[in-house]
């Protein structure tokens, strides 16, 4: 059973930066695509930001030049880098891992930007 595990959220003002990391664990495939959602208070979940094996990148129009999302392949991570919070950045935060076409998720960490 594959597990994923984030670390990383908390609490900051307006304006700093926050590390969120994921790992992996306990898969025998190669993980196609992993990537971040989250969701906001009274939200839908939305995606943040997304990379492949590959190293190819998406990233929500909203988070575009202020988050980076980066792989290890070898070790099954992945983290954001989030830099410029602001208080709508405010959510739990889901690290997911897809193999094929079965979806895997972390149970969520809150990341609270104060203004």
């Amino acid at each position: 059973q594959v597990q994923l595990v984030e670390s990383g959220g908390g609490l900051v003002q307006a304006g700093g930066s926050l590390r969120l990391s994921c790992a992996a664990s306990g898969s025998r495939r190669s993980i196609n695509t992993m990537g971040w959602y989250r969701q906001g208070p009274g939200k839908q979940r939305e995606l943040v930001a997304a990379v492949t094996s590959g190293g190819t990148t998406n990233y929500a129009d909203n988070v575009k030049g202020r988050f980076t999302i980066s792989r290890d392949n070898a070790k099954n991570t992945v983290d954001l880098q989030m830099n410029s919070l602001k208080p709508e950045d405010t959510a739990v935060y889901y690290c997911y891992g897809r193999i094929t076409v079965t979806t895997y998720w972390g149970p969520g960490t809150q990341v609270t930007v104060s203004s």
